[in-house]
């Protein structure tokens, strides 16, 4: 997936919100110019920057990078430069308050992730490597077959071991998020 995706996908959900670039700036802590510059292609966001654009708009991460166009066969892989390769695996669920990635670290690669919006909840299960998760201010060790549930409103992170680490990271919005499918484009 490249820039001009996530370009579409936050021009359509700020639009949808009824927000200016100003308000959405006040709303996300990401200044105007730089959500300019995403909206006009100009600039690629890094994951941090969506996750504080998502966490302003009230909306799961994949109602801004989902280009699947409700079709459930193909999944969309975001590649974020000098950072972690997120795929979609099920985008955001509006009946399940959930979505579902598919997450591949770099041997020794480590992320450290802000609080997410209040009341989200996230799921990890190794499918291979070891992984250590940041929760609390502890790194937690897991292997390929265990997983962890953990408070994702606070700062947490993820840390792969030497041979790196593919796991599934399942989030659960609390009953606030007001995303839907109807903000989607279905062009």
């Amino acid at each position: 997936m490249d820039a001009d995706d996530i370009t579409l996908r936050l021009r359509d959900v700020r639009s949808a919100s009824g927000l200016s670039l100003s308000k959405a700036a006040e709303l996300t802590g990401v200044s105007k110019a730089m959500l300019g510059q995403i909206e006009r292609g100009e600039s690629s966001p890094t994951i941090a920057t969506l996750w504080k654009i998502a966490k302003g708009f009230q909306v799961p991460l994949s109602a801004l990078i989902d280009t699947a166009k409700g079709d459930p066969s193909v999944f969309q892989t975001v590649t974020f430069p000098g950072s972690i390769e997120v795929k979609i695996v099920f985008p955001f669920d509006p009946a399940l308050r959930a979505e579902t990635f598919h997450v591949s670290l770099t041997p020794n690669q480590s992320h450290e992730s802000p609080a997410h919006a209040t009341g989200v909840t996230e799921e990890v299960f190794v499918l291979d490597g070891s992984l250590d998760i940041l929760r609390d201010g502890n790194w937690i060790p897991l292997q390929a077959g265990q997983g962890l549930r953990f408070a994702a409103d606070l700062p947490h992170g993820y840390r792969a071991g030497p041979q790196g680490a593919i796991f599934l990271n399942m989030h659960h919005y609390a009953q606030h998020t007001e995303y839907s499918q109807t903000t989607k484009t279905e062009s």
